[in-house]
């Protein structure tokens, strides 16, 4: 006797369909499952066996071999319990097995029958439904989850017992029970951030850095001595960055799925990511990787903020896997099996001290030199960022100390519902300009769109060409200069990019100067 149904598993963040094949025939009874199962999925042969019992089903004596297909792709995890389960049921008779055609089962089994949730669902029903599956049979803790996803029945259940009942009953009512959740859950917004720039006193100009690069998603690297409030600002960014909107949200959601970090299945990811890993971390924890590939920080800051704090702390091989990322806004692993990719389109920002010690530039109050680092020390120091690292952040900022007058709060601070205000503006205004392109930000901008989009005015590239020369700059940072550009001018309104557009943006390029790093800031 043969049997089919489908399920399906992640390759990566995405889902594939897996067909599920149960063959029974004579023999000595005894089960096994092939088509490259790992060891998880080889264990379902015993919670298949004690679940089916267990509920009340007949567990068939004969040969079954169960075949997860296509038999070339590796397959991991529990997620299949619910469909061998069903499938050896049906196959045996004691499941109408047209209850089970062009339905998706997703679940794992406890050995009394309960359906456990399974991590990935996001993804393996939305490639289900382009492959023309409008039924899916889930457990009951994933169902909110899944009715995220538009044109499919979502089937909540919760025990193999319930099975005859299930199948034979009207199931219309599965999404419509879910309605109200699902609206409910669509409808929210993220919370006020506890945390706000009119915290942050003084620092104007760093916060209109901040504002710009949270305008254009602008990568962007504070750079100051010790307690001036780099890692306060930079924590801030995401309370100026506009809400995602819902196919940003479901793409953020199917990642944190995937990788098993997502806990509240309640509702989509509505703030924007903001990751802070550790300097001790490794490349493959960055940029994701294992033996089966796992979303490493930089995908899981997908449409969002990955922070760096202490920049140069970071190993420097640990660093250089971001360069390809940063351009490509993708992560591709190579396996000997597969190949995987995992989306990347993050904004960086980063955090450094200007040497050692902290204090290079900085004076003790009575005109002395505050650093005692030498300068083989000072360039050993900044060599841990390479030159075309530097070249893929868009603004260097430097963050001095704050003045008294402006710790006493006698200046009034720029708090982040103002500065928000004028980033919504500004992504409003990207949005109008990029409609049916397929680009959303300006710092997606390249070639011949850049060419089109970033025109300058003749003043503004009289200067932009000065500059290249005195400055020494590549080629890669005339493109983001003429970018962070095109942003300052729609934080103004302005349809066209002006000579005091391109100036501001060579301000924030200090680490660009051909200059010896002594001379920078002396």
């Amino acid at each position: 006797m043969y049997g089919k149904v489908t399920s399906a598993c992640l390759h990566g963040v995405e889902g594939r369909l897996i067909e599920v094949e149960v063959d029974l025939s004579n023999g000595l009874p005894q089960m096994n499952i092939v088509g490259l199962p790992d060891s998880a999925v080889k264990e379902s042969i015993e919670r298949v066996r004690a679940a089916v019992k267990n509920c009340g089903f007949t567990f068939p004596l004969q040969r079954i071999t169960v075949n997860l297909a296509p038999a070339d792709i590796r397959k991991e995890g529990a997620a299949f319990d619910l469909a061998i389960a069903l499938g050896i049921l049906a196959t045996s008779g004691q499941l109408e097995p047209e209850a089970l055609e062009r339905s998706l089962l997703i679940g794992e089994l406890a050995l009394d029958g309960s359906i456990r949730p399974v991590p990935g669902v996001l993804s393996m029903i939305e490639s289900a439904v382009k492959r023309g599956i409008r039924r899916v049979i889930v457990p009951r803790d994933n169902a909110e989850e899944a009715g995220w996803i538009q044109g499919c029945e979502v089937v909540p259940a919760s025990h193999l017992a319930e099975w005859n009942l299930r199948l034979t009953a009207d199931t219309d009512g599965g999404r419509q029970a879910l309605a109200p959740a699902l609206a409910q859950a669509a409808s929210l917004q993220a919370d006020a951030q506890a945390d706000d720039y009119a915290d942050v006193c003084g620092q104007q100009h760093v916060k209109r850095a901040l504002m710009v690069s949270a305008a254009g998603m602008h990568n962007i690297l504070l750079i100051g001595p010790p307690g001036t409030g780099k890692t306060m600002l930079a924590k801030r960014l995401p309370t100026i960055m506009p809400p995602m909107n819902e196919q940003e949200s479901l793409d953020v959601t199917k990642i944190y799925s995937a990788s098993g970090k997502f806990a509240d299945r309640r509702q989509l990811v509505r703030e924007r990511p903001f990751r802070t890993p550790h300097h001790t971390i490794s490349a493959a924890g960055l940029v994701g990787g294992g033996g089966v590939p796992k979303p490493g920080e930089i995908s899981l800051a997908h449409r969002g903020v990955l922070f760096l704090d202490e920049l140069p702390e970071f190993t420097r091989t640990v660093l250089e896997v971001l360069r390809q990322p940063m351009e490509e806004r993708w992560v591709t692993i190579g396996r000997a099996k597969a190949v995987y990719r995992f989306p990347a389109h993050f904004l960086l920002a980063a955090s450094m001290n200007p040497c050692p010690c902290g204090y290079w530039g900085a004076d003790t109050g009575d005109g002395n030199d505050a650093c005692f680092c030498s300068p083989l020390k000072l360039a050993q120091y900044r060599s841990k960022i390479s030159g075309p690292l530097l070249d893929r952040i868009d603004l260097h900022v430097e963050v001095p100390r704050v003045p008294f007058e402006q710790l006493a709060g006698l200046e009034k601070p720029m708090s982040s519902s103002e500065m928000r205000e004028r980033v919504e503006q500004a992504h409003l205004t990207q949005k109008r300009r990029f409609q049916g392109t397929g680009i959303l930000f300006n710092s997606e901008l390249s070639g011949r769109r850049l060419r089109e989009y970033g025109r300058l005015q003749r003043d503004a590239s009289a200067l932009l060409e000065r500059s290249f020369t005195l400055l020494g700059l590549s080629v890669r940072s005339y493109d983001r200069i003429i970018k962070v550009a095109r942003t300052i001018a729609d934080l103004e309104g302005s349809d066209e990019v002006n000579a005091h557009h391109v100036a501001e943006a060579l301000q924030y390029r200090s680490l660009d100067k051909k200059q010896k790093p002594q001379s920078l800031s002396r």
